[in-house]
């Protein structure tokens, strides 16, 4: 059996060198979740001024 050594147990591995493909899909990831972001704050903004525009807005009476 061979003997064994921090170095012959834990090999370093060497990084994988990033292909195009690999670097178009973390690019494309990073737009989506800024958009992603930018459309969530839209929409809480919006929701926002639209419960306060109804809140702000007498009700009509019924008949």
């Amino acid at each position: 059996m061979a003997k064994l050594t921090k170095t012959s147990l834990f090999k370093a591995q060497a990084p994988k060198a990033e292909t195009p493909l690999d670097k178009t899909t973390r690019i494309v990831g990073k737009m989506v979740e800024d958009e992603a972001e930018q459309r969530q704050a839209k929409n809480e903004r919006l929701r926002n001024a639209r419960l306060e525009r109804e809140a702000n807005t007498p009700t009509k009476p019924t008949r």
